[in-house]
């Protein structure tokens, strides 16, 4: 191990760790690309979040105790990948993450699992202070805004652009991330850029959307549920979908599988404050 990276894992430690003691991986945690609610972090949010997330605390499916800590960030960079663009034609640029963990007895299967590709997505959490509508340009939070996310709007796909980030809260390993290419990772891998229509980029993205809806019923109630879940959400559209998802996600602590369809708007304004990617 680079001794520079000792170093700055040394800047959060009470006493100088060795390089016996730390284990260290990279972790993808967001990207400039429309994600399956509809939204995306601008290129500056991404600068911004390159410098709010090191020393962000790591944990577990966002919940905020201290016995849940498990890891920090000691590092951070902006990748831009020349070879892939996004949805909405521009270069991918996503946001890189260097973490430590201290090896114990305790973590010695969690490190096992992220070296064998089980625990692998995250998610973030932190605060945006404007939501901008792709189309007409408007902070949504603002009001004055009828577009409609996920409704393609002269040809272009109509999504939330996040910025103005005024804080960073953590990093979670989750089931499901909003953000699909989000996760540990050893080695990005490349993908040629391929432009897909408009109507095929949304039908994927429904498709996630539904394998999503399947998965947090199953969690919550088992296959029968999910089975279900399946059922339900073959003829909804993008907004449905995403309603109902976040509607399992709310109840998935509670332990209650219930279909609860949001309108448009009120889809469109839960997280205005407090978003989770």
């Amino acid at each position: 191990m680079d001794n520079s990276i000792l170093e700055k894992i040394n800047r959060f430690t009470r006493r100088p760790l060795t390089e016996d003691e730390v284990y260290v991986f990279s972790v993808i945690l967001c990207d400039n690309d429309i994600d399956r609610d509809c939204e995306r972090f601008s290129d500056e949010a991404l600068d911004e979040l390159r410098e709010k997330f090191i020393g962000r605390t790591g944990i577990f499916d966002h919940d905020p105790s201290t016995a849940n800590q498990n890891a920090r960030i000691f590092d951070t960079a902006v990748i831009e990948d020349g070879s892939r663009l996004t949805k909405h034609g521009k270069p991918y640029r996503y946001l890189k993450a260097e973490a430590y963990m201290v090896r114990t007895g305790e973590n010695r299967d969690l490190i096992a699992e992220i070296d064998g590709g089980i625990k692998k997505e995250v998610s973030i959490s932190c605060s945006a202070a404007r939501r901008i509508c792709s189309v007409c340009g408007s902070d949504r939070d603002k009001g004055g805004c009828e577009h409609v996310k996920g409704r393609m709007y002269g040809g272009k796909l109509c999504h939330t652009v996040l910025s103005g980030i005024t804080d960073a809260y953590e990093w979670s390993f989750v089931a499901v991330p909003a953000q699909v290419s989000a996760g540990v990772t050893k080695h990005f891998t490349d993908t040629a850029a391929v432009s897909q229509p408009a109507a095929k980029v949304i039908a994927e993205a429904d498709e996630e959307l539904r394998r999503d809806i399947r998965r947090l019923a199953y969690f919550v109630e088992g296959t029968e549920a999910a089975k279900s879940a399946g059922i339900v959400c073959r003829g909804m559209n993008t907004q449905q979908l995403i309603a109902l998802k976040r509607s399992l996600e709310s109840r998935r602590v509670k332990g209650a599988v219930r279909a609860e369809l949001a309108g448009e708007a009120e889809a469109e304004d839960c997280n205005a404050g407090f978003l989770m990617k």
